[in-house]
């Protein structure tokens, strides 16, 4: 019984440590800025890559993504910083919030009107307070509220992928027509077309242009 006690005693403590390493602050050096709420922390000889937590900065391709990140590097680059961790991110990131100088960096970013309030993560009740700061800038339109409309980067991102995923469906495709060329009457014929696989169609063309471009006429009756 005095064994099982110890055991459960030392497992305890145990998961105890592992705990408090997991969730230990980081302290140090900014070696690194990737975007306006992403950097690089030196501590022992160890990078950690940060996201900033519970702000999203507008991505580096849109409007003020590169006024977002250059505020950021303005602030923390090459100054020591501490990170308060909120937990790991799917990229191996630490999230976590950053200060700086005596200042949230998380607020600033938000004050200056460089970032959105995260609000799909942002659930802390510190998180109240960096939506007044996102109102707040909004009404004086600075930094990107100084643009009528601009988009979220979460919706950014998102039509991004889904133009990614368009542009892939239509090249795949287009490579998968191929068209025949007839070498004896010059015509080129479309997939279906019943002259597609006649005797002399042995010539491949990947894209009507092609085709043309060749000298090639298109078929009359399949219209390719």
């Amino acid at each position: 019984m005095v064994k099982k006690r110890l055991l459960f005693i030392v497992f305890f403590a145990f998961i105890i440590l592992i705990t408090t390493f997991a969730h230990a602050d980081i302290s140090g050096k900014v070696v690194g800025v990737a975007d306006g709420d992403t950097i690089t922390v030196l501590e022992n000889q160890t990078q950690y890559k940060i996201r900033i937590f519970g702000v999203d900065c507008p991505e580096k391709s849109q409007d003020f993504g590169t006024q977002a990140k250059q505020f950021t590097s303005d602030l923390v680059f090459g100054k020591t910083v501490q990170v308060i961790p909120e937990e790991a991110d799917r990229y191996g990131r630490t999230v976590g919030t950053v200060m700086v100088d005596g200042k949230c960096l998380n607020e600033e970013i938000v004050k200056a009107g460089f970032a959105w309030v995260y609000h799909q993560y942002c659930k802390k009740p510190i998180c109240d307070q960096w939506n007044r700061y996102e109102e707040a800038a909004k009404n004086a339109k600075i930094g990107l509220w100084s643009h009528p409309n601009p988009t979220p980067p979460w919706e950014f991102r998102h039509g991004a992928k889904a133009s990614s995923k368009t542009e892939n469906i239509s090249t795949t495709t287009n490579a998968a027509i191929a068209y025949h060329g007839n070498v004896k009457s010059m015509i080129f014929h479309a997939p279906g077309c019943k002259a597609f696989n006649c005797k002399n169609c042995t010539v491949v063309f990947h894209s009507r242009a092609e085709a043309i471009g060749t000298g090639y006429k298109p078929c009359g009756m399949c219209k390719p």
